[in-house]
């Protein structure tokens, strides 16, 4: 028992490590941003993009492991699974999110926002048995994704510097950080964590992966045949639905590129 404690703080402190380690690499590169060259337009958002020989070697990369690995398992996904069954995948991982959605409409001070995620969250728990079925979103009553980064942007926080990471792909510095805070306060993962049941939030992860790619893989795939360059589609693409979900429009008037469970 004094053994698997002393695991479960060690973790922990790991966890803390690696989250303070992000912040810090953030404010590291957003200072350097300063030095280097200027921005980009990105349809009618300022992109700030000074590492973009960098950020086009790694894009390059990730292509490149979409081609070979990512997509064949995304089209397997999406070919063997049934529509249905995909669904109901979608819908119990945006129930499970409903905490932290909850908690940056708080933040965001959207108080009906707030009120609206425990509906659904209520809803769909009770009697769409787990989250299955969307009964609330039947009725009218919509999913919203709200994540820290959009948190950081309505408290008046600029995108940062453009980064696209190995694998994950890509997203501004604000963007990421958030992504960092809304996983490491999940409390979902604190849950798991606790009672040293770590695998089943990492394969809650590598399911949000798998639904997420399996989403955009025709999308990109006709981003990429229809791009002149496709790197600056894709960053356009990205900012102007992220710029679109942070206002509460219609991030669907934006360019196709769901981003919106990322």
């Amino acid at each position: 028992m004094f053994k698997s404690r002393a695991v479960a703080m060690s973790d922990k402190l790991w966890n803390f490590k690696l989250l303070a380690g992000l912040f810090a690499a953030v404010m590291l590169v957003s200072a350097c941003a300063s030095e280097t060259s200027g921005p980009v337009m990105a349809g009618n958002v300022v992109v700030s993009d000074p590492f973009e020989g960098t950020n086009r070697a790694i894009f390059s990369f990730n292509n490149a492991v979409d081609d070979v690995v990512i997509h064949p398992i995304a089209k397997g996904y999406n070919t063997f699974v049934p529509s249905p069954a995909r669904t109901g995948v979608t819908n119990v991982l945006r129930n499970l999110r409903s905490p932290v959605n909850f908690a940056n409409q708080i933040l965001q001070g959207d108080i009906d926002g707030a009120g609206t995620v425990i509906v659904r969250a209520v809803v769909n728990s009770l009697l769409g048995i787990g989250g299955i079925f969307d009964l609330a979103g039947h009725e009218g009553i919509e999913y919203e994704v709200e994540d820290f980064g959009q948190t950081l942007a309505t408290w008046g926080v600029g995108h940062g510097p453009y980064l696209v990471v190995p694998i994950l792909g890509p997203s501004s510095t604000r963007d990421y950080l958030g992504y960092a805070v809304d996983s490491f306060a999940d409390p979902l993962r604190w849950y798991l964590f606790n009672v040293d049941k770590e695998d089943v939030y990492y394969g809650k992860i590598g399911a949000d992966y798998l639904t997420l790619r399996a989403s955009l893989v025709d999308v990109l795939e006709d981003l990429e045949r229809s791009s002149i360059d496709y790197y600056a589609a894709t960053r356009s693409a990205y900012y102007q639905r992220r710029e679109a979900l942070v206002n509460d429009q219609d991030a669907n008037a934006a360019p196709a590129i769901n981003y919106d469970d990322y």
